[in-house]
């Protein structure tokens, strides 16, 4: 990051003294420094945003207090640093109380305490430039825009749904299959929303032992159980006004989720081992590849539950379902990878594409990373062969390329060649292609 130089505006109407603090200053090379000698001159310069300003608290023209507020008023990200004959303790509380960063008296010792304070005032203003830049980058890396790649109708459904969720608290529930990128369109959510300054914090609920998970959600006391040698805060308490994000929510075990709906029902929750509330504020958001609805008439998700949590609905799309987003998103990862590894950008032979788009894809996007990352290693050349895309159901495909057909028609040859094996049992087609039963039928629909 290339760093804005420090700028110094030292106001003083003394003509030795202000040769002085010049000079005292300019011993660091890095400072880039302005001299005044009257209050006018140095407001009329204030558009050159300096980061500090050392100003004679007894000017001819303005006095003290009247410029500090005048340049307060400005920009109040300048550090202004007052500069007196003497000490005088009720201005010295008035101009602190409206500013002020420091009061120096003039003395023998001005040098080194002046040096000191305009470091100090440094390193503040560096690590703040670094804290912007740093939110400025994390907002840049989960621009929906940028990171859910695609131009089809059914990508620009979830920006719309994005952008929505982006303005208001909402909880959103996210569903779709496994590796459609659900933990990528909860960051986006966030870090594009008014909370993005604060933690998001993501849990996958699947993942954690189901006599832990409680205790990862709530946290505990100091003796609450076997092994709690000290309190620690719990994952609502860690997302306290920003974003917690429970992912595989519908592997939650159901004794645990009526504490789930008390904690978002209060915005409140109780450490395992104590009996007192704490208050939280965070925002709620769910992601399930399974379907919620079900589970609730099986009766292994709570119907309560299910109608706090759901909120705004961003399903999304199978990655078969996205059309031309599937080269789209390889080409995005062939630059992504090339330029991670050092090596010269990569391009898709004709082959390499027609191949990829007549794949089902049933790992969906994180699949297609994958598959694009190994065909770069493969590859002997800048250009990437059909032989480099690599595959898991190939099997099929000569016999279904012989004619020229639409990627739509491509799809209904191949779920009819599924039906065929699989004796029409539309489930079973389902989980082997990994699509939705719903899909299948739809297409054997079509077919008829």
């Amino acid at each position: 990051m290339d760093e804005k130089p420090f700028r110094i505006f030292v106001v003083e109407d003394d003509e030795w003294y202000n040769r002085l603090l010049v000079h005292n200053l300019s011993l660091n090379p890095d400072y880039d420094i302005e001299s005044f000698t009257t209050g006018k001159d140095c407001l009329n310069s204030l558009y050159k945003s300096p980061d500090v300003i050392t100003l004679d608290y007894r000017l001819p023209d303005i006095k003290g207090l009247e410029m500090l507020k005048k340049i307060k008023a400005e920009n109040e990200d300048i550090q202004v640093i007052l500069i007196s004959e003497q000490s005088e303790i009720e201005v010295v509380v008035e101009l602190l109380k409206f500013g002020a960063y420091d009061y120096i008296v003039k003395s023998d010792d001005i040098r080194e305490r002046l040096l000191n304070t305009v470091q100090n005032i440094r390193k503040g203003v560096r690590l703040k430039r670094e804290v912007i830049s740093l939110r400025s980058e994390v907002k840049k890396k989960y621009s929906y825009q940028k990171t859910i790649v695609g131009s089809s109708p059914a990508t620009k459904k979830i920006f719309n749904l994005i952008e929505k969720a982006t303005r208001t608290g909402i909880t959103v529930t996210i569903t779709g299959e496994t590796g459609t990128g659900k933990e990528l369109v909860a960051k986006a959510i966030h870090y594009n929303s008014s909370r993005s300054d604060k933690p998001f914090v993501a849990v996958n609920v699947a993942a954690i032992p189901r006599d832990l998970i409680e205790s990862e959600l709530f946290g505990f006391e100091k003796g609450a159980f076997t092994g709690a040698n000290a309190r620690r805060i719990g994952k609502f308490e860690e997302a306290n006004g920003g974003t917690l994000f429970l992912d595989e929510i519908a592997e939650m075990d159901i004794a645990l989720q009526a504490k789930i709906l008390r904690a978002l029902q209060e915005k409140e929750i109780v450490r395992i081992g104590s009996n007192n509330p704490v208050k939280t504020d965070c925002r709620i958001v769910v992601a399930t590849h399974q379907n919620l609805q079900e589970l609730v008439l099986k009766k292994e998700f709570r119907q309560d539950l299910y109608y706090r949590l759901y909120g705004l609905h961003i399903e999304l799309p199978p990655l078969r379902e996205r059309g031309n987003d599937i080269i789209s998103l390889a080409k995005h990862f062939i630059g992504e990878f090339c330029g991670e590894n050092e090596l010269p950008h990569k391009t898709l032979s004709k082959s390499a594409v027609d191949k990829l788009l007549l794949y089902s894809f049933p790992g969906n996007v994180r699949e297609l990373k994958s598959v694009m990352e190994l065909a770069i290693t493969l590859a002997d050349n800048d250009e990437i062969s059909s032989e480099n895309i690599i595959l898991e159901n190939q099997a099929l495909l000569p016999e279904i390329t012989d004619q020229e057909m639409t990627l739509r028609e491509y799809n209904m040859r191949i779920v009819k060649s599924y039906l065929d094996k699989y004796g029409n049992n539309a489930s079973q087609v389902a989980e082997k292609l990994g699509i939705g039963v719903a899909t299948v039928y739809r297409m054997m629909k079509k077919a008829e």
